[in-house]
C-alpha cells in the first residue's frame, strides 16, 4: 500500500486521516452532549448542584473542546492533503442520483469537519467562564472580543452546524454500509487498512451541483435554527430587569465600572453589574477623618459573568428573583495613606460591616476613584451547596472605579 492516491484506490495517509477524523469525531460528539446535559441540570433550579457536578461538568467540557480543537486541525491537514492528491472516483458513478448524494455529504462532512469546531472555539474565545481548552496557547482568538452577542452567535451556529454534522455522519456511513453489503462493491474496502483490488471507477461526471446543494443544506439548518430560537441561549441575561431610581447626590457619577471576579475549578472568570447608583456627598478634610458619605445600590439582575451568569442569579448564588438588589451604605474617611468607605454591604439579607480602600484623585470638581476589597461569598449565603473550594472558591474580588461631577449648589 503506498502513501500516497491513485484513481483507483487511497493511499495510507489518507486512510489515516480518515480513521483518525472518525475516532476524533466518536468521541467529541458524546462528549458534548453530556457535557451539555449535566451544564443544563447544574443552571436548573429545581435540581441540587454539587461540586463533583459542577467539576464533571468542566472536566467534559474541556476535554470536548480540546479534542474540538485537534479536529479542526486534522481537518485542515486532511484538506491540504486530499487537495494535493488525485481523488479515486465513485464505483457507482453511473447512477447519477446516487452520485450526486454522495458527493453532497462528502462536502456537508468536509465543510462541517471545519466550521463545527470553528463555530465552538469562537464562542469559548468570546465569553469567559470555567472549561478552558487543554493547551499552552491560551483561550483567545484574535479579532474576536469578549462578547455575549458573539457568543450567543457561534454558539448558536455550533449547536446548529453540529446537527448538520451528525445527519451527514449517519448518511455517510449508511452509503457505506448500502455499499458493502448491497452493492458488495469495493467502496468501503477501499478505506480499509491494507491493499485492496478495487476495480478502475467508470467515468466520473463532476458538477458544481453537490457543493451547491451543500450550501444550501447549511442555509436551510441555519434558517430552521434561527425560528426555533437556537441564537436565544445567549441573549442578554438582564433584558427585562427594572432599572433602578436616579438618586439624588451631591456628587454626579457620570461613568464608571463595578465588577467582580470569581475563581472556578482554577480559571478566573470576570464579571461585572451594568445597573447601579450612588449617593455621594464629600468634602476633602485637611486632616485624617471624615469625609462624607455613600449609598450604592446595585441591581443584581444586571450581572453578567461569562459563561456562568445563569447559574450565578440562580437561587443558590445571588438568587436575583428573591433579592433583586444589594446596597453599601458606608462613611467616607480619609486615611494617613488614602482614603476608605466604611460600613455594611448587603447581599441576600446579609449585612457584613466591610471596609473598601481606594485611591482619589480630585480636579477642581471633578473626582475620579478606584478601589477593590476581597469578599467572602458564604458570609453572604452565596453558594451554600458548595462548601468548599474544589469547584468555586470562597473569595470574590470586586473591583469599583468611577468618575462623579460635583453638582451645582
Amino acid at each position: 500500500m503506498t502513501l500516497a492516491n491513485t484513481s483507483r484506490s487511497y493511499g495510507s495517509v489518507t486512510k489515516s486521516f480518515h480513521w483518525l477524523t472518525a475516532l476524533l469525531i466518536f468521541t467529541v460528539i458524546p462528549l458534548g452532549l453530556v457535557a451539555n446535559s449535566l451544564a443544563e441540570a447544574i443552571v436548573n433550579p429545581d435540581i441540587p448542584t454539587t461540586d463533583a457536578q459542577v467539576a464533571r461538568a468542566a472536566l467534559l467540557f474541556s476535554m470536548h473542546k480540546t479534542i474540538g480543537v485537534t479536529i479542526f486541525f486534522v481537518a485542515l491537514a486532511r484538506i491540504i492533503w486530499t487537495l494535493t492528491q488525485p481523488h479515486p472516483g465513485l464505483l457507482n458513478a453511473d447512477n447519477k442520483p446516487e452520485a450526486f448524494a454522495a458527493e453532497t455529504v462528502h462536502w456537508l462532512l468536509y465543510g462541517s469537519l471545519v466550521l463545527v469546531p470553528l463555530s465552538g472555539w469562537i464562542h469559548h474565545a468570546a465569553t469567559t467562564g470555567f472549561a478552558p481548552i487543554w493547551w499552552p496557547f491560551g483561550q483567545t482568538l484574535p479579532f474576536v472580543p469578549k462578547s455575549e452577542g458573539v457568543a450567543a452567535l457561534f454558539g448558536g451556529l455550533h449547536w446548529i452546524l453540529q446537527w448538520v454534522l451528525i445527519g451527514a455522519l449517519v448518511l455517510h456511513i449508511a452509503g457505506a454500509v448500502k455499499h458493502h453489503i448491497i452493492d458488495h462493491d469495493q467502496t468501503l474496502r477501499r478505506m480499509l487498512p491494507g491493499a485492496n483490488t478495487a476495480p478502475e471507477p467508470p467515468e466520473q461526471h463532476r458538477s458544481a451541483l453537490p457543493p451547491l446543494a451543500a450550501l444550501v443544506a447549511w442555509g436551510a439548518a441555519i434558517a430552521g435554527g434561527a425560528m426555533i430560537g437556537a441564537f436565544g441561549h445567549g441573549e442578554d441575561h438582564n433584558a427585562d430587569r427594572a432599572a433602578l431610581a436616579e438618586v439624588q447626590s451631591d456628587w454626579q457619577v457620570e461613568n464608571g465600572t463595578l465588577g467582580i471576579s470569581v475563581t472556578q475549578l482554577g480559571s478566573m472568570v470576570d464579571g461585572s453589574f451594568a445597573d447601579w447608583t450612588a449617593a455621594i456627598t464629600f468634602d476633602a478634610p485637611d486632616a485624617p477623618g471624615k469625609a462624607g458619605d455613600v449609598e450604592v445600590v446595585v441591581s443584581i439582575p444586571s450581572l453578567t459573568l461569562g459563561s456562568v451568569t445563569s447559574q450565578a442569579l440562580g437561587p443558590d448564588f445571588f438568587d436575583a428573583a428573591q433579592f433583586p438588589t444589594a446596597s453599601f451604605t458606608a462613611e467616607i474617611h480619609k486615611t494617613e495613606t488614602g482614603y476608605e468607605a466604611r460600613g455594611p454591604l448587603t447581599i441576600r439579607d446579609q449585612s457584613v460591616d466591610v471596609v473598601l480602600p481606594f485611591d482619589l484623585k480630585l480636579d477642581g470638581d471633578t473626582a475620579e476613584m478606584s478601589g477593590s476589597l476581597l469578599l467572602d461569598r458564604l458570609d453572604f449565603g452565596v453558594g451554600q451547596s458548595l462548601p468548599d473550594e474544589s469547584s468555586v472558591a470562597f473569595g470574590v474580588a470586586v473591583d469599583v472605579s468611577l468618575t462623579a461631577k460635583r453638582g451645582d449648589d
